[in-house]
């Protein structure tokens, strides 16, 4: 697998930054094409948020202007930390793949704008692309739940990675991949293959009392790749959820990247009960690919 073309979802809120900024770091160090796509609200659907849902009592001039003063203003925010990171990283624009490639190995951009619901517009939109990037922002980064991310990962077909709010542009080099050989967890290994091959230290992380030969085998599937890891098993504690204890490993590993299968029970589920995507979405801050 390669990744030759990258959507991130640029927001305008202080999510847009982290978003765009990983997306060019990884399209450059892979010679890859970003379309930093963003979604404009649809001025309809917010009125309705504000209002009772029921079609009660009309809504105000002034409302339908805030609104739409902020979609615009979500937008010119969107479309300017774009303009400055292409700028910044000396990326060129390439709306269409029947240009030909520039060769420079900077790799590609583009801008892309619509309206609407912007986790079915994202999801939809990044089934066409291999890695969708979707941003932290500072006013959830302790959120466990997001309907974009929820909808990205479950919908889109493809692998998930949740950047930072300030992009690190080493990440990357020592992985930890969370492993239980669920089927999450062997697409989240698989869509991580163009990454593993470029780090320093990958670590393969079983937590729970499984059968030790699980990370073993990941090892050697990742051995007839050309890239060499580690297998470790760790061993349950009473009351810490293994999205924790992953997580707390990944960080004892040194860990800039962690990458594991997302939901393997229902996202409500997840909400209401716990789970290790819930666990790790709402506690890490280093970057995290998700896989469903």
């Amino acid at each position: 697998m390669t990744i030759k073309t990258i959507l991130a979802a640029a927001s305008g809120g202080s999510a847009s930054a982290g978003a765009v900024e990983t997306a060019f770091l990884l399209a450059q160090r892979l010679d890859a094409h970003v379309e930093a796509f963003h979604v404009r609200v649809d001025e309809r659907q917010a009125l309705v948020m504000y209002g009772d849902g029921f079609g009660g009592a009309p809504l105000s001039g002034d409302l339908m202007k805030r609104v739409a003063d902020e979609a615009a203003e979500a937008a010119s925010e969107a479309r300017k930390g774009f303009d400055a990171a292409v700028q910044r990283h000396g990326m060129k624009s390439r709306p269409h793949p029947s240009q030909p490639a520039f060769g420079d190995g900077k790799g590609s951009a583009n801008w892309r704008e619509e309206t609407g619901y912007a986790p079915d517009l994202i999801a939809r939109r990044a089934r066409v692309f291999d890695l969708v990037v979707l941003g932290r922002s500072q006013r959830v980064v302790d959120k466990p739940h997001s309907d974009t991310l929820e909808a990205a990962v479950l919908d889109s077909g493809h692998a998930v990675l949740i950047a930072p709010v300030t992009a690190e542009a080493e990440f990357g080099r020592s992985i930890t991949i969370g492993w239980n050989g669920s089927i999450e967890s062997v697409h989240a290994l698989t869509a991580s293959l163009p990454l593993l091959a470029q780090a320093k230290q990958i670590d393969i992380v079983t937590i729970g009392e499984e059968d030790e030969g699980l990370g073993i085998a990941a090892v050697e599937h990742l051995a007839w790749h050309g890239i060499a890891a580690a297998a470790r098993m760790v061993l349950p504690v009473s009351g810490v959820g293994p999205g924790e204890q992953l997580l707390s490993t990944a960080r004892e590993n040194g860990a800039d990247l962690l990458v594991m299968g997302a939901y393997a029970k229902a996202p409500w589920r997840e909400f209401l009960f716990g789970g290790a995507t819930h666990d790790v979405v709402g506690t890490s801050l280093m970057p995290l690919l998700l896989a469903h």
